[in-house]
């Protein structure tokens, strides 16, 4: 008994560091994980020109008060430096719905590729026929 008493000492903290080696998180890794990411979310939310409340409301599993305090240290950072926010722009319209499409497959018959949308379709001679592809009738001046 006397000599698995020294080998047990000399095993058990060989075995609980493969804990780390086999990827288990303890509770103050995944608190101080959190807290990281909470913070670099505010910051990131203060230099893109976000106030904390929009911050708050897009990133509603991350903790507050860590998005807080990277706001805040970022927003004390940029007043030291003379930084100036950086608003992200606005995103682009997808082709579909710009009327940008390479291919004329999905245009109205009529239509001349890249017209307006709700535009009327003109036709090859200028707008002189009438609606039945007839010539239109002379006006009197």
């Amino acid at each position: 008994m006397r000599s698995v008493l020294p080998a047990l000492a000399v095993a058990l903290p060989v075995l609980l560091a493969g804990c780390d080696l086999l990827g288990i998180e303890g509770a103050t890794a995944v608190a101080a994980r959190r807290e990281a990411e909470g913070k670099a979310i505010g910051g990131a939310c203060r230099h893109a020109a976000r106030s904390i409340e929009a911050c708050y409301a897009a990133n509603r599993k991350a903790d507050k008060a860590a998005i807080f305090a990277g706001w805040r240290e970022m927003n004390d950072y940029m007043r030291e430096n003379k930084i100036e926010a950086m608003p992200a722009p606005e995103p682009a319209a997808p082709a579909e719905e710009a009327g940008d499409g390479e291919s004329g497959a999905d245009e109205a018959p009529g239509k001349k590729p890249g017209a307006k949308p709700g535009a009327k379709p003109v036709a090859a001679d200028g707008g002189k026929t009438g609606a039945a592809g007839k010539p239109a009738a002379a006006k009197p001046h």
